[in-house]
């Protein structure tokens, strides 16, 4: 064999050996698609449980820190947003907080326009209450 005949020999090898090689490749880049996809799925998935878990974290603990954020963030307590420091929650108090100026007025049993820990606290274990007693029933 001369060198003239190896020079298309090596050509055709190499050229054979990346037509071969092409399925292999796209082979691996449509099993590392499939993977990122499934990691993805699973990364939704669990931070969706866990803003559930933080959501459930800030209504259990909302009677103690009455302005705890539900995904968690702020930990804002009652002194901090009752800026007035007179023990109660005004309306005006209310709105550097979304969650509590939203439910400010289910709150304020008396209608006196400010809210205290004891109206808070009541109006917590009654949500508290229907939410387990619509866990309880499925059906309805």
């Amino acid at each position: 064999m001369t060198i003239r005949n190896r020079k298309p020999l090596i050509a055709l090898i190499v050229a054979a050996g990346s037509v071969l090689a092409i399925p292999a490749m796209a082979q691996s880049a449509q099993q590392s698609a499939a993977q990122a996809q499934t990691q993805a799925a699973q990364a939704q998935a669990q931070q969706a449980a866990a803003q559930a878990g933080d959501a459930a974290d800030a209504a259990s603990g909302a009677a103690a820190q009455a302005s705890a954020q539900a995904n968690g963030g702020g930990g804002q307590t009652w002194a901090s947003v009752d800026t007035d420091g007179n023990g109660t929650i005004s309306k005006a108090e209310s709105q550097v907080n979304a969650g509590l100026a939203q439910v400010f007025d289910q709150a304020d049993t008396n209608k006196d326009g400010e809210l205290s820990p004891d109206e808070y606290k009541a109006y917590v274990a009654a949500q508290q209450g229907a939410a387990a007693g619509n866990g309880a029933q499925p059906g309805k």
